[in-house]
């Protein structure tokens, strides 16, 4: 990543699932009680919304189609969060 976010980078697949973990990391100590995957669920819903609009394509059918986006988000940037954890202790991320 070269700049700061646009709204045209957080429309897209990658952009989105890099804000979210990244936002989701920031967010789970506040919101403990809530699961994390919950959580970042949440956050991509949340983003893809607002991106999408602030891009000005938000329609109709882009909006019943982002809460099935987000979810491929969500489980892209949890994925990619514990592929990083995995590569730091050089073992299986435990998912108890």
């Amino acid at each position: 990543m070269n700049e700061f976010f646009a709204w045209s980078t957080l429309v897209t697949f990658t952009g989105c699932s890099a804000a979210t973990g990244i936002i989701t990391q920031f967010l789970k100590n506040s919101f403990q009680k809530l699961p994390t995957q919950w959580l970042s669920y949440f956050i991509a819903v949340i983003i893809l919304y607002a991106a999408t609009y602030f891009t000005g394509a938000l329609t109709l059918s882009a909006a019943a189609a982002i809460p099935l986006n987000a979810i491929l988000v969500a489980l892209s940037s949890n994925g990619a969060y514990s592929a990083v954890l995995r590569v730091k202790t050089g073992k299986p991320v435990d998912k108890a």
